[in-house]
């Protein structure tokens, strides 16, 4: 449980994330909110998903993010001739040593960017699935552990799909959210022009934070306090796609824990260190809506997993009771826990 120094500890270290909030800014022209969730799923330990249109900046985005931060970053092309040896690593004979070596691959970074992810064969792409989850690979016989904190960026193009193949379940299941970019605002645009018109702006990045900042506020994180509410409103709503009758396929219980981990990030940005319902509703359709598969009918009728979720959200009760702290919790100082019933949480 959170005391009141760790607490304070976190306030301070909101700060380092401000710094590499502003920093990823100056990139990406206005997208503050596509900022945000980057570096929420960084706080909550997950792997992002950029999916969009071409030109729009998704690797842009990742770079920014990898490059304001003082760690190991390495980038992968996805290609269709790209092997799983080059993502996890190689065993070689070393002739003088009369022993295998390992040699790692392109994963064993703590950021790592993977472009167009979808270009790759399914038997490539199944190299990520033991990292993104267990953050380690295997390689005959051996386990080797990927640094820490450790965070997969990739991007694809829903839109252009010749030569590409579509990313299975269980890998899509592994991000924790995904974000779309989409087009800037005319203004956006214009100041677009003005900063990359003569220079790109990533040549300029320096780190403004150190990895052993961001590892301490994970650290920070996983102790934002949740309610048992709000627990059951995060259970309630992932078990609500498992039963509507839009849906052949609703989320799984690591989705679950994805929302949880994502509303406690979220709340840590805001500077609180408990979690409110409005923590959860707003990170619903980027956490839950990847992993969804609408029915056929539901497609014939244009019906989005976004869309569905949304539909959710509005049928779902919103918890309205004060939470109450675990007997014998260390009491905190500053802020407190919500008071649910003078302000009821809005709906999205």
């Amino acid at each position: 449980m959170t005391t009141y120094d760790d607490r304070a500890s976190l306030t301070d270290l909101t700060a380092v994330v401000e710094r590499v909030r502003s920093s990823v800014e100056g990139v990406i022209e206005g997208k503050p909110e596509v900022v945000r969730l980057s570096l929420t799923v960084l706080l909550a330990e997950g792997h992002l998903l950029i999916e969009d249109v071409p030109g729009v900046g998704k690797t842009m985005l990742a770079k920014a993010l990898a490059r304001s931060i003082d760690c190991s970053v390495r980038r992968i092309q996805f290609t269709p001739d790209l092997l799983p040896s080059d993502i996890t690593g190689v065993s070689i004979w070393d002739q003088q040593r009369r022993d295998f070596e390992f040699k790692p691959g392109a994963i064993f970074a703590q950021v790592v960017i993977g472009d167009e992810i979808n270009r790759a064969s399914p038997k490539t792409q199944s190299a990520l699935l033991e990292s993104m989850e267990e953050r380690q690979v295997t390689i005959d016989g051996k386990t080797y552990e990927l640094p820490s904190p450790f965070m997969v960026v990739a991007t694809q193009n829903p839109v252009e799909m010749e030569g590409t193949y579509p990313l299975p379940e269980a890998q899509r299941d592994r991000f924790m959210a995904r974000v779309s970019v989409g087009y800037p605002s005319a203004e956006a645009e214009l100041r677009m022009l003005d900063v990359h018109g003569g220079v790109s702006p990533l040549e300029d990045l320096q780190p403004v934070a150190h990895a052993h900042e961001i590892l301490k506020l994970i650290e920070a994180v996983r102790d934002v306090y949740v309610a048992e509410p709000i627990r059951r409103y995060a259970v309630e709503l992932v078990a609500a796609t498992r039963t509507h009758p839009d849906l052949r396929l609703g989320a799984s219980p690591r989705a679950t824990l994805h929302l949880l981990r994502a509303a406690k990030a979220a709340a840590a940005l805001g500077g609180r260190d408990y979690a409110l319902p409005d923590d959860v509703q707003a990170l619903a359709v980027a956490v839950l809506a990847h992993r969804l598969l609408p029915t056929a009918q539901a497609q014939l009728n244009r019906r989005t997993a976004e869309q569905v979720v949304q539909d959710i959200l509005q049928r779902t009760p919103v918890p309205a009771d004060r939470p109450q702290a675990p007997a014998g919790a260390p009491r905190r100082s500053g802020l407190g826990r919500p008071e649910f019933g003078q302000q009821p949480p809005r709906r999205l």
